[in-house]
């Protein structure tokens, strides 16, 4: 069994870890909060992070990478190394991920060749088309898949656990869900998903056009309504073909600016709601921890 605990999420920075429960390793999602935090968090979560036991970056943004650095010299001071897997553009276009290749292993993360881009597919199905690129790490296996974001390269991933195939799907930074990031999400029983913006509080507020186009567009942030909408093709495809259906979703990545932690999680539950799924729906937060087992 699995457990996802979401450190820190939103503009400001974000980290998660996925904790296999049974033995306590797990693997580090995105670290861009600083080492207090982290550890304050890891802590309240009951989760010790010298047993990080690989370490996963979705892309190269400041608030998904500023504290890596400073947190893994802080690991290795508990004898704690893990690899870091990253693309090879994202160090290219990043200083803060330069700097952590020069000092730590990195390994190349790339999507899966090939990957489902059905809805329905079921869990041996996705795993067939992207064995190649399925990491192993803590007793869980990662799957990588593209995400839509302007970013030199960026991921969603698919957790499972090795033993016993429970599954957390995870996707933050994206303006769109592909076919085969939809694919990859189906079946699992959490569901980290960004529910980034409201479109009218967004239009309304005191962003820059500039920057509104760009969190609004296919290469930005999906929004309450477009998290809702994915949300009702899961719970409907997973019917469909006989699979589990989430049993907790956590709303990611929730702009302090364009949008409201009440309004996502009422967004997200309405859909739930008129599917006739008893999902719990659950925010991540900027400044505290938000864990589900």
């Amino acid at each position: 069994m699995l457990a996802l605990h979401v450190l820190a999420s939103g503009s400001s920075g974000n980290a998660a870890v996925v904790e296999n429960i049974v033995t306590g390793a797990g693997v580090l999602i995105d670290c861009g909060i600083c080492k207090r935090d982290f550890l304050s968090r890891c802590d309240q979560a009951g989760f010790n992070p010298a047993r990080i036991e690989a370490a996963f970056v979705t892309h190269e943004h400041g608030d998904h990478v500023k504290g890596l650095g400073v947190v893994l010299r802080g690991l290795a001071k508990l004898g704690c190394q893990p690899p870091i897997y990253v693309a090879r553009g994202c160090v290219a276009n990043s200083d803060a991920l330069a700097k952590v290749a020069e000092a730590f292993e990195v390994r190349e993360l790339a999507a899966a060749a090939g990957a489902v881009a059905t809805a329905g597919a079921d869990v041996g199905a996705i795993e067939a088309a992207a064995r190649a690129s399925v990491i192993e790490a803590a007793g869980v296996r990662v799957t990588p898949f593209a995400t839509s974001h302007d970013a030199a390269a960026s991921f969603g991933f698919r957790i499972e656990d090795a033993a016993d195939g429970d599954a957390i799907g995870y996707l933050t930074d994206s303006g769109v869900v592909t076919p085969a990031a939809h694919a990859a999400l189906a079946d699992v029983r959490i569901l980290a998903l960004e529910s980034n913006h409201d479109p009218k509080m967004l239009a309304a507020g005191s962003y820059p056009y500039v920057v509104k186009q760009r969190i609004a567009s296919d290469a930005g942030h999906l929004s309450n309504g477009q998290a809702a909408a994915e949300l009702a093709a899961l719970v409907s495809a997973s019917r469909a073909a006989g699979q589990r259906e989430p049993q907790t979703v956590v709303a990611m990545h929730i702009s302090q600016n364009n949008n409201e932690y009440s309004l996502a999680k009422r967004t997200l539950e309405a859909a739930l709601a008129e599917a006739s799924c008893a999902a719990d729906v659950l925010c991540g937060y900027q400044a505290r921890l938000t864990s589900v087992r």
